[in-house]
């Protein structure tokens, strides 16, 4: 039987016998050859499997507990001698250190981008807050990749990375769902985010988001923001426990407290019933008494002089007092509520077994407290944001709100003052310390043993980023995710946890904030005079920046800026105010400028837009990607089904419970409120109700004059056919809603007119076809 095998002399005769083939074919020396080796290996050889590896963070690398709350000044807690009780402040300072010369930036969303990413603020584009950008480079709001943030790098050097509570680091462009997504928190690092994006929120209703997610409101009606946050913190720090109980974290949590509105719970409100009834002149003196008795300010320490603006205590008359120490008693609640929410975070870390390893930092304020409410303090935040000057008449009768659910209040400016003891000045006023000056304490067992120890090194927030760099470990990199890195200039405080005495490594911090200006040098440092105070009921006229009075302090010697030495030292004032515009020019603040300049041409989602159209309910839209009405009149037309048994719910709203507008159903008949504040509201209905089947309502907002604050007239229409007309006095003067969004079939979060629907009944009970909107 013939072999099954060819030999190779009749496989090339066969071979030959063939045509000629198009592609060669191999020799049979090539055939006998060894196998080639491919990748260094030949087929037949194992190779052992080899996994890519995740990176891990330094063997011991420890925690980080980052916290921030909001608006509270360096004579506010306990702690530094204030008169708000903060045990878990106090608990952390006597396990670690307190720190009296930590500076922030004086407003909001600088501080917290210069906390994220360790460079000055204007640096990475954030010198004001994020919702008053303007077109400048050093204000723009959009963090630039260039400054990568602690969570970035912590992320990429083996750590799990979590922020809860206040963002306000996003451009406004950037909050609708259609993104971009990377200056949202889990853009800047953060795997988990659970807050708000905004400046500030309701503590009962809060336009929440979880990760880039609405987050539905509470049902409870006990609900409070605070214990909310404390709730989800503690619920990741258990998860990241339970999955990687060896893989250390960052949580960065950030408070709403005691940024307006203060909403303290009921019982914590009742606790603080009458403990200022002396006042604020009172209140500042026992500030400054305990807080040298503290050892927190130097002994010889002078208060800082009375404003002579700031009426005294006892030239108010008995309903001010009662109302004003209202107000005080809202904010005391409030700070006091979440100082126990965040010792409740850090009990779970010591439940965990995690307290050991952890270093937290507490930082009591973002800035100084706020002289915002002025005079009088607001019932509502937004008064000011409507351009509508609240009468004291309607807040004393609504006294009893203060501090609930139905007010959005901001203390009077006097508080602001005596809670930045002993320092001039208050929030926004970048040029001193009242401003720019927060109490910050570090504890981290077994690395910081100067247990209840003071440290008075000159700091900056922009510090602290590399301070959490090297406790892990970690090198900051010149490349992150492909982008070179700018320089970061914030300086490690690290060295001062064993050296009490150790000189400050920072001798240079530059602060500019709108058209507040100061420059530290050696102890020494040059600021110049406000324009205006918050008293002032009548501002006086600008003074150009050439003109302005530049004021001169010895820090060494005056802790709290009580003496201006500008006219004992011209040439020290004059070295420094050069130095001021050299330090101004390397940190991106040139050009100074109002917050009010700049802003044309910002980027908008709906630029050249005027006609909106929903075909279906849709909830959140931000204020940057909703309908621009403000300063416009315009017409809405809705096409609706209504049920055999009527109408009900809202059919458009913007806004909700503190200013707002919303075309709705008010037993069956047709609605408009313009919520302009509560103080302020028009409602305007319908004298039938709509029958049930097909119709087309219609909304006509015809202003007197397309300006911001101009009055209009309303016409309410079913098809076609008038059924309502009202009158609007006065439009909003910038925004519909700082804090909350715009729906269609729906209104969320808080109700725009609460005497006529809740949010949770708010759906619109019929078939929506089509709703438009067409900007005039």
């Amino acid at each position: 039987m013939p072999s099954a095998r060819l030999s190779a002399a009749f496989f090339r005769r066969a071979i030959s016998a063939l045509p000629l083939l198009a592609f060669p074919l191999p020799s049979v020396a090539a055939q006998d050859a060894p196998v080639q080796k491919v990748y260094g290996r030949t087929p037949a050889e194992s190779s052992p499997p080899a996994w890519p590896q995740p990176v891990r963070a330094t063997r011991g690398a420890p925690n980080i507990l980052l916290i921030m709350t909001d608006d509270v000044g360096f004579g506010s807690s306990s702690t530094f001698g204030g008169p708000v009780p903060t045990p878990t402040f106090d608990a952390l300072a006597k396990a670690g250190l307190r720190y009296n010369q930590f500076n922030t930036t004086a407003i909001c969303s600088p501080t917290r981008a210069s906390l994220l990413t360790g460079r000055n603020p204007q640096a990475v584009g954030m010198g004001y807050v994020a919702n008053w950008a303007t077109g400048y480079d050093g204000y723009n709001s959009v963090i630039p990749k260039s400054a990568g943030t602690m969570a970035q790098i912590l992320k990429e050097n083996g750590y799990n990375t979590a922020m809860i509570g206040k963002g306000h680091v996003t451009p406004e462009w950037e909050m609708s769902r259609a993104g971009p997504f990377d200056r949202w928190p889990t853009g800047l690092g953060f795997e988990y985010f659970y807050g708000f994006l905004g400046a500030d929120s309701s503590m009962a209703e809060p336009n929440l988001v979880e990760n880039t997610n609405p987050v539905s409101p509470p049902a409870d009606p006990d609900y409070h923001l605070e214990r909310d946050l404390a709730d989800h913190a503690m619920a990741w720090i258990d998860s990241q426990h339970a999955a990687a109980p060896d893989k250390p974290f960052l949580l960065y949590y950030a408070t709403g407290t005691a940024h307006a509105p203060n909403m303290p719970p009921a019982d914590w409100l009742a606790k603080f019933r009458g403990k200022f009834d002396a006042g604020w002149d009172v209140l500042r003196a026992g500030t400054v008494a305990r807080q040298k008795k503290l050892g927190v300010i130097p002994a010889g320490t002078d208060d800082a002089p009375h404003p002579g603006t700031l009426p005294r205590w006892d030239s108010l008359t008995p309903d001010q007092k009662r109302l004003y120490a209202r107000y005080m008693e809202a904010y005391a609640a409030s700070l006091a509520y979440a100082d126990a929410q965040i010792g409740r975070v850090i009990q779970k870390l010591r439940d965990n077994g995690e307290l050991d390893n952890t270093l937290i930092i507490y930082i009591q304020g973002d800035n100084g407290a706020s002289a915002e409410g002025s005079f009088d303090g607001k019932l509502f935040e937004q008064s000011a944001l409507s351009g509508v000057r609240e009468d004291p008449a309607y807040a004393l009768a609504h006294i009893d709100e203060i501090g609930t659910k139905t007010a959005y209040n901001l203390m009077p400016g006097g508080w602001g003052w005596a809670m930045n003891a002993p320092f001039p000045w208050a929030k926004r006023y970048g040029s001193h310390f009242g401003g720019t000056r927060n109490g910050m304490v570090m504890a981290w067992p077994g690395h910081i043993k100067d247990a209840g120890g003071l440290r008075s090194q000159f700091h900056h927030v922009s510090d602290i980023m590399p301070t959490v760099l090297e406790a892990a470990g970690v090198k900051a990199p010149e490349i992150l995710d492909g982008v070179p890195q700018q320089p970061i200039t914030g300086i490690s405080m690290a060295y001062s946890f064993q050296a009490r005495d150790a000189p400050s490594r920072r001798t240079v911090q530059v602060a500019a904030m709108a058209q507040n200006l100061s420059i530290y040098k050696d102890g020494w440092v040059a600021a110049t005079a406000p324009m205006a105070t918050p008293w002032e009921r009548t501002p006086p006229k600008p003074v150009p920046l050439d003109q302005r009075q530049w004021q001169l302090y010895d820090v060494r010697r005056d802790f709290s800026q009580a003496h201006n030495v500008a006219s004992a030292n011209p040439q020290k004032l004059e070295a420094l105010k050069q130095l001021f515009w050299a330090e101004a020019a390397l940190s991106n603040i040139l050009p100074i400028h109002g917050s009010e300049g700049g802003q044309k041409g910002r980027p908008d989602p709906n630029e050249g837009r005027t006609m909106f159209s929903y075909n279906a309910p849709v909830s959140h839209i931000p204020e940057s990607a909703a309908p621009a009405l403000v300063g416009r009149s315009f017409a809405a037309t809705a096409r609706i089904g209504v049920p055999a048994e009527g109408a009900r719910g809202v059919i458009i709203a913007h806004g909700g419970r503190f200013g707002g507008y919303s075309l709705f159903f008010d037993r069956g008949r047709i609605a408009f409120t313009y919520n302009l504040t509560p103080a302020h509201m028009t409602r305007i209905v319908g004298a039938v109700p709509v029958t049930a089947g097909a119709h087309a309502i219609g909304l006509d907002f015809a202003m007197d004059k397309d300006v911001p604050t101009g009055g209009a007239n309303v016409t309410l229409t079913v098809d076609g056919k008038a059924v309502a007309q009202g009158r609007v006095e006065r439009s909003f003067a910038q925004v519909v809603s700082h804090s909350e969004d715009f729906d269609v079939g729906m209104d969320l979060v808080s109700p725009v007119d609460p005497a006529a629907y809740d949010s949770a009944g708010s759906r619109f009970n019929g078939t929506l076809e089509k709703v438009e909107i067409i900007v005039k």
